[in-house]
């Protein structure tokens, strides 16, 4: 019987197109032969086609005989399992089991890494310096937000265990808002939950406040835990810029830092890492530096956001390829030196409501820096904070091998570009609503002509 050729890299739930291009540049410049799989789940409902997948096997996870039943013709050709997104992570675990020759995560090293409690449980057993009071708000009642209070003290985060992005991340100040916000998450968060597809049960926690300044690392963690640690990203939330909201507004790398400090970062990172099991993967660890110390505010076991691209322009380093390379194992590339330094900017209106307008979105494609932008948001649709629930605005990449002239487009950026939206009650200020009732008629006009 003729061996089959081990050559098939499965992607969990989901895959961008840039993945697909990464792997497959990869295969062409090494002389190598790759085909990808994309394992979807049949209980998301539409879930179309992917024409660049080589294989597309579609089944309903809930079932393990299903998951079992589509993958048996392949087992003797898979060569490594990934799973990039946050909100799929819950359905890789529910795969491993059915792939166990090839080099995993254990599943509760991932039930321990995305759910926000039972993470900080196993930081603090491991280093409780480094981890912030915190605890489960499992009611908005006055006697559990007693509890919470005294033993978290004010001012405090109050975020969901389980959703990425920032989302419905909220601070505070004294119990008045802590009951209004615990009012608000308990009744949108189960409908955050089904949006983003979590099979997760919703779960509240609330943990210390800290101020200090936020960084993160991508680290490749091969099967005996030797990790590898990819630059250090420096991240700007929306707070850093007097937006009463949580979300990463700006990322670069590489960061000024001394390489000693640097060095104390990756330490936390690994242990951190380590606290939670984590092996054949690649981990996402955020770091806040607290005058000389580093916290540890998360560790989530897949890829950052946007990291690939980030990582690429600046540094030359393939992301995508690295966290298949973990899982075959093979030892991830990082190149020493990099060659410039790369942005992320994620954007958002100053207020929430229906937009009106927007200017200037346009013009950051003839900045020096451009690399790509995605606008994720039109005149007409609604622009809600990420603690609300909300998406960006747009999302921008921007490349420069002077940090200096990085610097200074994000800075034209934010001067430049500008979107209005309805007032506080929900109606639009009368000039710009009838600037929009103008247009209207003379293209109603002009069509009748």
């Amino acid at each position: 019987m003729e061996k089959k050729q081990k050559n098939i890299i499965v992607f969990v739930a989901t895959i961008l197109d840039r993945y697909i291009e990464d792997i497959q540049s990869y295969a062409e410049a090494n002389g190598k032969e790759y085909r990808i799989m994309l394992l979807s789940d049949s209980s998301i409902s539409k879930v179309a086609a992917h024409e660049e997948c080589d294989i597309h096997l579609v089944c309903d996870f809930s079932k393990p005989h299903k998951i079992a039943e589509a993958l048996l013709p392949y087992q003797d050709e898979l060569m490594a399992i990934t799973c990039r997104s946050e909100q799929n992570i819950s359905r890789f675990a529910q795969v491993i089991p059915h792939v166990p020759y090839l080099r995993t995560p254990t599943t509760d090293s991932l039930r321990w890494a995305t759910d926000k409690y039972e993470m900080r449980k196993r930081l603090k057993l491991f280093d409780a310096k480094n981890t912030p009071a915190f605890t489960w708000i499992k009611e908005n009642t006055k006697v559990e937000r007693s509890r919470v209070i005294e033993k978290v003290k004010f001012p405090m985060i109050v975020k969901p265990a389980n959703l990425a992005g920032s989302l419905f991340v909220t601070i505070c100040y004294h119990e008045e808002e802590l009951e209004k916000t615990l009012g608000v998450l308990f009744r949108k968060l189960r409908k955050a939950y089904e949006k983003d597809k979590r099979m997760e049960v919703p779960k509240i926690i609330a943990e210390e406040y800290m101020e200090g300044d936020l960084y993160s690392v991508d680290s490749y963690v091969n099967t005996r835990g030797e990790v590898y640690h990819c630059p250090l990203v420096r991240q700007k939330t929306a707070r850093d810029i007097g937006h009463d909201d949580f979300y990463n507004y700006l990322q670069i790398t590489p960061t000024a830092l001394k390489s000693s400090t640097i060095e104390k970062a990756q330490a936390v990172a690994e242990t951190a890492i380590h606290a939670l099991g984590l092996r054949s993967v690649t981990a996402h660890v955020e770091l806040m530096k607290v005058d000389d110390e580093w916290k540890i505010i998360e560790v989530g076991p897949r890829s950052g956001g946007a990291r690939d691209t980030l990582h690429k322009l600046s540094c030359d380093i393939e992301h995508t390829v690295n966290d298949i390379a973990i899982r075959m194992p093979r030892k991830p590339v990082i190149p020493k030196k990099c060659k410039g330094f790369a942005a992320y900017l994620k954007y958002f209106a100053d207020k929430e409501g229906t937009i009106l307008e927007t200017k200037g979105i346009k013009k950051i494609e003839s900045l020096e820096s451009f690399h790509r932008i995605s606008v994720n948001k039109k005149v007409g649709d609604r622009a809600v904070f990420a603690r609300n629930g909300g998406r960006s605005i747009f999302l921008a990449y921007l490349y420069n091998d002077d940090r200096s002239k990085l610097l200074a487009d994000i800075r034209r950026i934010e001067k430049m570009v500008d979107v209005k939206v309805a007032n506080g009650n929900g109606h639009a200020k009368k000039p710009i609503l009838k600037k929009i009732v103008v247009k209207k008629i003379k293209k109603v006009v002009a069509k009748k002509k």
